[in-house]
């Protein structure tokens, strides 16, 4: 089933500001500037859905993308879509995930609310990561039709099928997901492959972890769509390309869909409110609050003097300064203001980064130079 856009290519390929496209085409050059961004380059220490950095098997929100990108491509070449712009969207649609997944998320829209901002919401900060965060306030300059899609992509609310809109909106007028709706074929099955992607992974993650066996899966659950990642995929992949259409769009069959709503419902049961995944969210806010007030302190009290970061001697007040001088005239001529810097910055890190800096802030590196150069350094009680 062949399917086809009913917009302008010259619409969907648009970019902010005009530039001679190359020999890469507008969609593959948006995924190279997305895999050469600062942003993608910090997914591979973001949690997808547990904390575990020091395992290599476990599933990172880098590999999450990966995953999304190649399952979409898939599917947009069974159905004789464009698969260079469902990569595209695939790998750029969590750029502006929080550390530490959706614990990070509910922890930093809760910080944001309270200082009077909406709420976070990583689709529209993936958008806002593109757009104007990346490349020191300048963004990307994607095409329209990948920013879509990635403002779009919302796979955690579980729909079984996705017409795309055809229509073009002012994306920069956006300020919430709720009712967004994609305009392209290719879009919405990036939507649909984020579930996809992480509904054997999760699992499979579990499994490893002890968390949960798969003997527990469903059984009609693991009849239909299998109890392995590769299988689950498989089957999901397969359903989508014969049961899509132009009348229902992107689509689940009616056959499966019940089993990936219970398989759905088995994870958020036995993983996300798991007492494991709870016991991250203490101890992550006391991180974030930690951070939060020690960079609201510097800027209150230093303003943007140098030499008074200088004196905080540790590698976040430095490293933060500099942030901001870099990105304070983009935030003024876009915002108006500086408001969001701090929440933004926190937002962008890493899980391994924003654990550096905690550290930094009770206990800088400085503190030990003098005792790693003595004589008697790290042994104490060599005389």
């Amino acid at each position: 089933m062949e399917l086809q856009n009913q917009i302008s290519e010259q619409l969907l390929k648009k970019r902010k500001t005009d530039k001679q496209e190359d020999v890469r085409g507008p969609y593959y050059r948006d995924t190279t500037a997305i895999i050469h961004s600062s942003a993608f380059r910090r997914l591979k220490h973001k949690t997808q859905v547990f904390f575990a950095p020091s395992n290599d098997h476990i599933c990172t929100r880098m590999e999450h993308c990966l995953h999304v990108a190649s399952i979409a491509s898939s599917i947009c070449r069974g159905l004789g879509l464009d698969s260079e712009l469902a990569w595209a969207i695939g790998m750029g649609h969590d750029l502006g995930h929080t550390p530490f997944g959706h614990t990070g998320e509910k922890i930093l829209s809760s910080k944001m609310q309270m200082a009077g901002f909406g709420p976070f919401e990583h689709e529209l900060n993936s958008l806002r990561v593109v757009d104007f965060l990346s490349n020191q306030g300048k963004g990307l300059n994607l095409t329209y039709a990948v920013r879509d899609g990635i403002v779009c992509h919302n796979g955690e609310r579980l729909v079984q099928s996705i017409k795309p809109t055809f229509a073009i909106r002012d994306l920069d007028a956006v300020t919430e997901r709720k009712g967004l709706l994609p305009a392209t074929y290719e879009a919405a099955v990036v939507r649909l492959c984020d579930t996809i992607a992480y509904l054997g992974r999760d699992f499979e993650d579990a499994c490893r972890l002890g968390l949960i066996s798969k003997k527990e899966l469903p059984s009609d659950v693991e009849k239909k769509l299998g109890n392995r990642n590769a299988q689950i995929i498989d089957t999901l992949v397969v359903d989508v390309i014969e049961h899509s259409g132009g009348e229902q769009g992107i689509s689940f069959s009616d056959e499966l869909f019940p089993s990936i709503e219970k398989m759905i419902a088995f994870n958020y049961e036995r993983i996300y409110k798991s007492p494991m995944l709870e016991g991250y969210e203490r101890y992550f806010t006391r991180l974030f609050t930690l951070i939060l007030d020690y960079l609201e302190f510097l800027v209150s009290s230093y303003g943007f003097k140098e030499e008074l970061y200088v004196q905080e001697k540790n590698m976040l007040a430095m490293g933060f300064y500099q942030h901001l001088m870099d990105m304070k005239e983009a935030y003024l001529q876009k915002d108006g203001n500086l408001d969001r810097l701090i929440f933004d910055y926190i937002g962008g890190m890493s899980d391994t980064f924003c654990l550096d800096c905690a550290n930094e802030i009770l206990k800088p590196e400085h503190l030990n130079d003098s005792i790693e150069h003595s004589l008697t350094g790290k042994w104490f009680d060599a005389r």
